[in-house]
């Protein structure tokens, strides 16, 4: 698939996408790249480490965030995005389920679109995405945490999630799917989602797993999520043996690194 300029062999490789949070209140690295000097530093780090994609988030979506105004994410996210467009050679992607704020980011230069809300927020986010025939990938989420059959009603969430895009004109070569571990899902029900990654597979559609540092780890480890950063390579490697085509990481380098030796492993 194509995202922006840049090509992408989904079939075939993992891609490492590195999570660029300019929110002062994000649940691992909040307030450490709010300020755009720190951004861009942390941004040439990245690309440096190997990063495939750049995703810039505005507003946390941590449990229990603050939901901000559209204009004070607009606000967060719109120079970061032109200050990294001038200064790299990476696509960019932009963490928002709000219709105005992806049509800034997306005046401004991003490649894709990173809903949360898989277009369920506020469908009109479909018409944006399909006004700039940009990439987008699109999660899982729900409001509750209660199911009858839970993977199955999963892939059918999805799967509506598709239908909206479609219907609005997004082009079916440019949609991923997230299954969304940490969102509308009990603990028991995000180790469901690790275990049977395959699944999703049926839906047709690269998928992108984003696992870093969320509190599925820090249940199992019960540590803080400085100290899940070994965990979350594991999950990577899953990524890769399951057929993933991207994973959303804060730590770059090392998965990276966990891509290519579990992709020399399996492919030699």
């Amino acid at each position: 698939m194509k995202i922006g300029k840049y090509d992408f062999d989904t079939n075939n490789h993992t891609y490492v996408m590195g999570i660029l949070n300019v929110t002062p209140d994000s649940f691992s690295d909040g307030g450490q790249y709010h300020q755009i000097d720190q951004a861009l530093r942390h941004a040439e780090q990245m690309v440096a480490e190997g990063v495939d994609i750049i995703d810039i988030g505005g507003e946390s979506t941590r449990p229990g965030y603050t939901k901000i105004s559209d204009r004070e994410e607009i606000a967060r996210v719109v120079p970061v995005i032109e200050a990294l467009k001038a200064r790299f050679d990476v696509p960019l992607s932009l963490d928002t389920y709000k219709p105005e704020v992806a049509h800034a980011g997306l005046a401004a230069g991003i490649d894709l679109i990173n809903d949360i809300w898989g277009l369920k927020y506020d469908v009109t986010m479909a018409d944006v995405i399909a006004k700039y025939d940009a990439a987008c990938c699109l999660m899982h989420n729900r409001e509750n945490t209660e199911y009858q059959d839970f993977i199955q009603e999963t892939l059918q969430d999805l799967a509506d999630t598709v239908d909206i895009a479609l219907k609005h004109g997004i082009s079916r070569d440019k949609i991923i799917l997230d299954p969304g571990v940490g969102f509308g899902k009990t603990y028991e029900h995000n180790l469901m989602v690790l275990n049977q990654l395959e699944a999703f597979e049926i839906l047709g559609y690269p998928i992108l797993l984003g696992v870093s540092k969320k509190s599925v780890i820090g249940l199992t480890l019960d540590v803080p999520a400085k100290e899940r950063g070994a965990a979350t390579i594991a999950t990577t490697a899953l990524a890769v043996m399951k057929g993933c085509a991207f994973v959303r990481v804060h730590d770059v380098k090392d998965n990276v690194d966990a891509v290519k030796m579990m992709e020399a492993i399996l492919h030699g």
